[in-house]
């Protein structure tokens, strides 16, 4: 499958980004800790210029805890530190707004030199659809102050947010970009929904999940749908999306497989944690480069 997708919204959140970057101190950076390469914008580098940056793991909750950390590692070595969080239970929150404001130690203290005692840091949010950015915001806020959505495309505009006295933020809408030029990197963000289902097949989704965890969580995959190892080794992705329907009784008439039924099973389950934690990259399958 060929995945292609750049809606106009983006191509004009991309200009609301680099506008309003004179407007702010720290660029917020969320990326998903399930896909924590995939979910990289590669244009927000050059958006964002030499602003200081924050990288945040959301719904690390869901992700393998021993890879996030693997990537936190393989980020560090690129330059960057990153956060690990989750915008439900609120891990990682506090990290953040320290992390804002020791980024800007040293312009609160010149700003404290000339007279002015109240300096908020100014934040920028910023992420690709379904990242949970907006669940990011209200619990980081404190109240319902973002749109929130398990669809990408949910939040349209531009937003300031005061968080405390210290710190404000600018939401933006997610941003994706104009072209996919790796196809793993398209279908990871298909598998975590950062691309609408309804623009794509869902049943060839599935079944390449389905191959993948077969290959990085095999025990967990057996374990959700019942299945045995041994069946699963030398299965091909249609059969084994037939044998998992089967399993869950996604039957239609006359005994024919209900694909788009189970399809759909496959994708949610896998995107709400129920198949486990999961994380679909390792740092050694990437290059070196940022």
């Amino acid at each position: 499958m060929h995945i292609q997708w750049f809606p106009g919204h983006m191509a004009k959140t991309r200009r609301l980004i680099a506008e309003n970057l004179k407007l702010v101190d720290v660029i917020i950076e969320l990326l998903d800790a399930r896909i924590p390469f995939s979910s990289r914008n590669p244009e927000i580098k050059s958006l964002i210029n030499n602003k200081p940056r924050l990288v945040a793991f959301n719904k690390s909750d869901l992700a393998d805890e021993q890879i996030s950390r693997q990537w936190v590692r393989w980020y560090a070595d690129q330059g960057i530190n990153c956060i690990l969080l989750n915008s439900i239970s609120g891990k990682g929150l506090n990290e953040i707004k320290d992390r804002a404001r020791d980024l800007m130690a040293e312009k609160i203290e010149r700003d404290r030199a000339k007279g002015k005692l109240f300096t908020p840091v100014r934040t920028m949010v910023v992420g690709i659809p379904n990242v949970g950015k907006s669940s990011f915001i209200n619990k980081i806020v404190g109240r319902a102050s973002a749109a929130t959505g398990d669809r990408p495309g949910v939040t349209r505009g531009k937003q300031w947010i005061r968080i405390n006295s210290e710190i404000e933020l600018l939401d933006t809408p997610g941003i994706l970009w104009p072209k996919f030029e790796d196809q793993e990197v398209g279908m990871n963000l298909a598998f975590t929904g950062a691309i609408k289902d309804d623009i794509m097949d869902t049943g060839e989704i599935a079944m390449e999940l389905l191959h993948r965890l077969t290959k990085l969580y095999p025990k967990e995959l057996c374990a959700r749908f019942k299945l045995e190892s041994d069946s699963i080794i030398n299965i091909g992705p249609l059969e084994l999306l037939e044998t998992v329907a089967l399993k869950r009784g996604c039957i239609v008439s006359k005994g024919q497989i209900d694909y788009s039924r189970i399809s759909a099973i496959v994708l949610d389950e896998f995107r709400g944690g129920k198949i486990g934690k999961i994380t679909l990259e390792r740092p050694n399958d990437r290059s070196s480069k940022d």
